[in-house]
């Protein structure tokens, strides 16, 4: 079973980290090519994905924490004590209909009472009688630990927000219906819900001010955006320098986004991506390109679902193509059919051209030899076609994608 799973993990590249070992020959920092900087600047409205870049965070957990963030930059001053305010009204609203489905003190009477049984054993005859039941009080010491689970279930110090916030009411009293919140899956997604609203709000509404911060605060804003406990789109940075691994003898290519110091691209590309590219860069309006490596800071990400998990791909190139009103993006993706995960990147690349096939012209998955009509080139499956789209919908297995492409490649 563990020869099986390595196997497995070898044939999914993108589960593999890339190795970065090598020798000064070929370890070299790539700038952006000169002449670029219209493109460059059109890329900055291009999205990508960061699929388990870090780790997931409660919605609750995020809202509180971007507002805590950009009330200490200094972008939104009044962004926190919103945060916590809106926290606060939310749990009360969670307490009241509670209350209303008689759910409240069904809870209350199991966090603060224990019922005790006494059973009554005579001596001598071995006579035993149930004796009357009666109650006790949980313990304070008890009490406030619930209290403090709580607060960890709901993140960022909220159950002594909620506790200042009702100060003039009765501690006790306040202290339940936290716990209570805390311990109702209705009442805890209501507040996931409207977290990640308001999450989605605010970062939408600073965005700008964001992008302007130094790279190291970005980053902080980043991670959180990236934290979701579904992968969200985010902006795509391309870095001014970029690092990269090529051997001083592989082949020379033209157009690249990024070269040495001496104006040249050195790569090795597979026979797939370099015939794929050839035939791109043939084309009139093809003005740049860009190899996609896998599980960079900057490289370009697609979520795709396996087994009911979110998983990378990144696709190998990404084309620039010069037009009338500006430039065209076309993401590119060469995929071996032999590989198991066939299906499930194609819906995975289907679904980002349905998000955001407004932002790129081309989003295809490649193959070469009989999937293509003459039996010789490449077969193009263009995910932003909705006939495609419709028909992967419906695929679950890697030879119904086969027959996509025969009708569709």
């Amino acid at each position: 079973k563990a020869v099986k799973a390595v196997i497995t993990a070898l044939h999914t590249s993108e589960d593999v980290p890339p190795s970065e070992a090598g020798d000064a020959r070929e370890l070299v920092i790539l700038n952006r090519r000169p002449g670029t900087e219209a493109i460059f600047e059109a890329m900055e409205r291009l999205v990508t994905y960061r699929v388990n870049a870090h780790r997931a965070q409660s919605d609750i957990r995020r809202y509180q924490a971007i507002a805590q963030r950009l009330t200490i930059d200094g972008i939104d001053g009044g962004a926190w004590d919103k945060a916590k305010a809106d926290a606060v009204a939310w749990i009360k609203k969670q307490v009241r209909s509670l209350k209303r489905s008689g759910h409240f003190e069904k809870e209350r009477k199991a966090l603060t009472e224990i019922v005790l049984s006494t059973v009554a054993v005579q001596t001598g005859t071995g006579m035993a009688e149930d004796q009357e039941d009666y109650v006790v009080d949980v313990s304070d010491t008890d009490f406030d630990r619930r209290f403090e689970e709580a607060g960890r279930a709901l993140g960022n110090g909220l159950h002594h927000v909620y506790w200042k916030a009702n100060a003039k009411r009765d501690a006790t009293e306040v202290k339940l219906e936290l716990i209570v919140v805390s311990r109702s899956n209705s009442a805890v997604n209501e507040l996931k819900r409207k977290s990640k609203i308001a999450f989605d709000d605010l970062y939408d509404h600073h965005r700008r001010e964001i992008g302007k911060q130094p790279e190291q605060q970005r980053m902080v804003y980043e991670r959180l955006r990236s934290a979701s406990t579904t992968p969200e789109a985010i902006e795509w940075r391309l870095q001014d320098t970029i690092d990269f691994r090529r051997d001083p003898k592989d082949q020379t290519w033209e157009k690249h986004l990024y070269v040495e110091d001496d104006g040249i691209f050195r790569a090795k590309l597979g026979t797939w991506e370099a015939g794929v590219l050839d035939e791109e860069l043939a084309r009139d309006d093809t003005v740049a390109w860009l190899r996609n490596l896998d599980r960079k800071p900057w490289s370009l990400e697609i979520p795709f679902q396996q087994a009911g998990k979110a998983k990378p791909m990144f696709p190998d190139m990404l084309i620039v193509r010069k037009a009338a009103d500006g430039f065209r993006f076309d993401i590119l993706e060469p995929h071996d059919p032999s590989l198991a995960d066939n299906f499930e990147k194609a819906k995975g690349l289907a679904e980002f051209a349905e998000k955001h096939g407004d932002l790129f012209d081309r989003v295809q998955l490649i193959r070469r030899g009989k999937s293509s009509k003459d039996g010789t080139g490449y077969a193009r499956l263009d995910m932003r076609s909705s006939a495609v789209r419709d028909k992967l919908r419906d695929i679950s297995t890697n030879n119904q994608l086969n027959d996509l492409f025969d009708e569709y490649g």
